[in-house]
């Protein structure tokens, strides 16, 4: 009998035999479905993988838990996102409901008279690495997974996967899945790709999930109409503005909406009062800066929050399975990473799974392979990420210099260059010898930092990505409880 990992939590014993017929309704059978592949999840990485796997000529199943469209998080794309889109074939599509990105804005402090530095990626070391777009990710994961069902995929939303069956050689054999309105599917599969995002179905069930130790925040987010924007061709640029405990987004949307969120430190949250919506404002209004955009904004959204944010799996891949995106790893997405981030693994992944089901004895070789690129490739993000709200890093920031274009080197990282560019990485090391000497020369403050830092690593955080109000305050009650 093959183990199952099924989403239920408990387990029924039922008698067996003549017994076991009289108790047991009697119910229709599940209808059954096969393919080459399964996908789990219809985001941008379920529905990028489904695209080149029907176009290579496999049977493809897309199956997506919600209906689209929905709300998500993760609005601002990376230049490096656009060869993607164009190899989908979509990126005309996606032009035209975005909001075009040339830079990244950084707010000076405000004793530099409150001027902002632009890192534009037309400056990048990556050719043709010009602009990227903001989106609602309604209509763009929607636009995918259209574009996933005429690519040849079987893209089905409103279906969720309850349980995966694994076979005698630990390789999965079977699936099942339930519709919205109860319909039971019974799914035979040769290969399964996990793009479930942050719900992390294998993740969870074999128990490959990690918190984060060197990154410990929590977000609240919520969309605004009426925000000033940055005037002529900067108005579509993500805004990131950094706080004593934390850093904030500011991330133009079409249709005049602003999507607004704060990252903020355990120590942050724990000074809570009242719901979260009046904690967010009351955290933008601290930002003069940022606050002085909103002098005639209106909420047009729930204010949700987050805990837990940032994770890794232990495990990338297994005998006839892969995580792709956010279903392996989720990391602050203060560089706007995630999308980007989600559809290269899963096209490389895609791309794989392919050649794995041409020649099986591969498949160690190439998932080794996968994983070793794709972390090379995420370190380069962490590392910055780990010490973005430090002084040191605010310094570096707001004073760039291109000595041996280490500038030039550190927009094409914001661009998302930085898994196949040595020129790239080179410099990227050189700036990091750069901090260090930085460091040492503000050894004060970087020690206060790095306690403080180190003090965060022990707060625990509970709550799923996306909470109505509600949730939301229990999670944060949560945190408040938990943190040391």
């Amino acid at each position: 009998m093959m183990p199952v990992l099924t989403a239920n939590k408990k387990n029924m014993t039922v008698p067996s035999g003549d017994i076991a017929d009289r108790m047991v309704p009697s119910t229709p059978s599940p209808a059954r479905l096969e393919c080459d592949v399964l996908i789990i999840g219809g985001g941008p990485a379920g529905s990028a993988a489904a695209i080149v796997l029907a176009r290579a000529g496999r049977r493809v199943l897309l199956l997506e838990k919600d209906r689209h469209p929905r709300f998500h998080i993760g609005e601002s794309l990376l230049p490096m996102n656009l060869p993607i889109l164009e190899r989908l074939g979509v990126l005309e599509r996606i032009a035209a409901i975005g909001v075009r990105k040339i830079g990244a804005d950084f707010p000076l402090p405000a004793d530099r008279d409150g001027d902002t530095h632009v890192f534009r990626f037309d400056r990048s070391l990556t050719p043709g690495c010009t602009h990227a777009f903001q989106v609602r990710r309604d209509r763009f994961d929607a636009e995918l997974f259209d574009a996933a069902r005429e690519a040849g995929a079987d893209a089905r939303d409103g279906i969720a996967v309850t349980a995966v069956e694994f076979g005698p050689d630990g390789r999965p054999q079977g699936a099942r899945a339930r519709a919205a309105d109860g319909a039971e599917y019974a799914i035979d599969l040769r290969y399964l790709i996990d793009a479930s995002g942050r719900d992390t179905f294998l993740g969870n069930r074999l128990k490959l999930k990690r918190k984060n130790p060197r990154h410990q925040s929590a977000a609240l987010f919520s969309h605004f109409r009426g925000v000033r924007r940055r005037d002529g061709e900067n108005a579509g640029n993500i805004t990131i503005e950094r706080f004593a405990d934390g850093w904030v987004w500011l991330i133009p949307l079409p249709d005049d909406v602003m999507s607004i969120g704060a990252v903020c430190s355990p120590e942050h949250l724990k000074r809570r009062r009242g719901d979260i919506e009046a904690f967010l404002l009351d955290t933008l209004r601290g930002m003069p800066t940022v606050w002085s955009r909103m002098d005639a904004a209106e909420r047009i959204a729930p204010v949700h929050a987050t805990g837990n944010y940032s994770y890794v799996s232990t495990r990338m891949a297994g005998p006839g399975w892969t995580t792709v995106g956010d279903a392996y790893v989720f990391i602050d997405p203060i560089f706007s990473s995630g999308v980007y981030l989600a559809m290269h693994s899963a096209e490389r992944a895609a791309h794989m799974v392919d050649a794995i089901l041409r020649d099986p004895a591969r498949e160690a070789a190439l998932q080794r392979a996968l994983r070793r690129d794709f972390d090379r490739g995420l370190r380069e993000f962490s590392w910055f990420i780990y010490r973005f709200t430090t002084p040191v890093m605010r310094h570096l920031f707001a004073n760039p210099r291109n000595v041996w274009q280490i500038e030039q080197a550190v927009i094409s990282m914001l661009a998302g260059d930085v898994f196949d560019n040595p020129a790239v990485v080179r410099r990227l090391r050189a700036f990091r010898m750069i901090y260090r000497f930085t460091a040492a020369t503000m050894a004060p403050a970087a020690l206060r930092d790095w306690w403080r830092r180190r003090r965060q690593r022990r707060a625990r955080f509970s709550g799923e990505t996306l909470h109505p109000d509600a949730a939301g305050t229990a999670a944060l009650r949560d945190l408040q409880r938990e943190s040391p």
